[in-house]
């Protein structure tokens, strides 16, 4: 028994899917923001930096603490002003932040785009 003789462009050619495209316009708000992490780490950065400075440059760790009665090295009298000082730095930078993007927030302008959707149905 013989097979018929079938195309292969006609037995492979797949099915066509059809595709929608939607297309409109739309007015979008566009405006600069302040990336808050570089704020905040500058703000710890700077903290640090005068945690350091208040460290080196009042010399008060020789005494003896009127509360505790101990006397504090100059590496503790730096960690606990890191402590409040990268935190005071870390809230300076946050409000930085937050002044420039209300500032920035004014300056926002409106821009129309074209938008397109494509639906591929099979």
């Amino acid at each position: 028994m013989q097979v018929p003789d079938v195309p292969k462009a006609a037995a492979s050619a797949p099915h066509e899917p059809r595709v929608l495209i939607e297309d409109h316009l739309e007015s979008v708000r566009v405006r600069r923001a302040p990336k808050y992490s570089v704020f905040l780490a500058v703000g710890a950065a700077l903290g640090l930096v005068v945690a350091m400075i208040l460290t080196f440059v009042f010399n008060g760790t020789g005494d003896v603490s009127p509360n505790t009665g101990l006397v504090y090295t100059q590496t503790q009298v730096f960690g606990f002003l890191a402590l409040i000082c990268i935190t005071v730095g870390v809230v300076v930078g946050a409000v930085v932040a937050l002044i420039l993007d209300r500032a920035l927030a004014r300056r926002a302008h409106a821009v129309t785009v074209d938008r397109e959707r494509i639906h591929i149905e099979d």
